[in-house]
């Protein structure tokens, strides 16, 4: 670590997590996060106004705790990075107002960033520099995209996203068919184990020859919840016990199936021996054992966060923020607002 590399404060507010971070470089010096998960617990998922609310509760709090975590006071920062989008509107404008006033009171530089580049360069706190180009498979809870990156700092292209549910959206949704507590991605990657994966034949979404012509990195998880949903339906209207293991591991192994299958497939496409893996379901055990498996039988290097850096946090827009200053890039002007469907392609806003 040298202390002439950037010294950035990262924060983050896109969802129901409020993160704080401080990077020097590639060296993390703190990782403050609060999750307001518990809140939404009743509501099934993320109530939005709810979000917000717990946002600002926690905004300063959670500075105050990322600071002294670093030994850092807030003036010798040289940069404040936040997350501009995408995201939850009323949870954007909480980080991006905190961001604003802390720039405008401490004198510094501020940058608009992309919370899904975020969480691409949250991998080089644990592995170093990016190898360009690289695909990105990103999964979370809003967000499934296959990305090509040639540069983290301003030339990413989106080769595919979902077209209908998130694979983090199909997990909570199963998660309540079956009767099981919210978040449903733990909850199911829990059951699954004690499951049967080929137990029941679950659709795997544009996988089919007309499919891929269109669709060929393109993810479809609505199908997939309607089998489920019907076959669950089906077994209660005959009387019989639903095998929730074995729902759970069929239908998991149908969503790492295809996630996997098309990550591939695109690293093929880009001619790139390297594919990161990144997002909150990207701490899904089965969907790194397989797409482990996957990438080393066709010569591939996977590269994955440390699975308490995959969700959503501060320090992944911190370390953004160094890349964007390390790179020169003019900081982003105090007027810019938040933007809910921020395209991956915009890194800096």
């Amino acid at each position: 670590m040298s202390s002439s590399e950037p010294l950035v404060l990262g924060i983050e507010s896109s969802c129901d997590e409020t993160g704080v971070g401080i990077v020097r470089g590639h060296d993390l010096l703190a990782n403050e996060v609060a999750s307001s998960v518990e809140e939404h617990v009743r509501f099934g998922g993320v109530v939005p106004e709810v979000a917000s609310r717990a946002h600002l509760q926690a905004i300063v709090p959670a500075l105050r705790r990322a600071c002294e975590k670093a030994d850092v006071d807030l003036s010798e920062v040289d940069a404040i990075a936040v997350t501009a989008g995408p995201g939850l509107m009323g949870a954007l404008v909480v980080g991006v107002a905190a961001a604003k006033a802390l720039a405008v009171a401490l004198d510094k530089p501020l940058y608009g960033l992309n919370h899904l580049v975020g969480h691409v360069a949250v991998d080089l706190l644990d592995h170093g520099p990016l190898p360009q180009p690289c695909a990105a498979l990103l999964v979370s809870g809003g967000h499934t995209s296959l990305l090509a990156v040639n540069d983290i700092t301003g030339d990413i292209v989106e080769l595919g996203a979902t077209i209908d549910d998130a694979a983090g959206e199909a997990y909570d949704k199963v998660a309540r068919l079956l009767g099981l507590p919210y978040p449903g991605g733990p909850v199911i990657d829990r059951a699954a184990a004690e499951g049967d994966p080929t137990a029941i034949a679950f659709p795997r979404g544009l996988t089919a020859s007309k499919d891929l012509v269109r669709h060929r990195f393109d993810y479809s998880f609505s199908g997939l919840k309607t089998a489920v949903s019907r076959w669950v339906e089906t077994r209660r209207r005959d009387g019989l016990e639903v095998p929730v293991a074995d729902v759970a591991a069929s239908f998991q192994e149908a969503v790492c199936d295809v996630l996997t299958a098309k990550a591939v497939d695109a690293c093929t496409h880009l001619g790139t021996t390297d594919i990161l893996l990144g997002g909150g379901v990207a701490a899904n055990s089965r969907l790194r054992t397989l797409l482990q498996e996957r990438t080393a039988a066709a010569g591939i290097t996977l590269r994955r966060p440390r699975p308490g850096l995959c969700t959503d946090n501060g320090a992944m827009i911190a370390v953004l923020g160094v890349e964007v200053v390390t790179a020169g890039l003019r900081p982003s002007s105090l007027d810019f607002g938040a933007n809910s469907g921020l395209p991956v392609g915009t890194v800096l806003v």
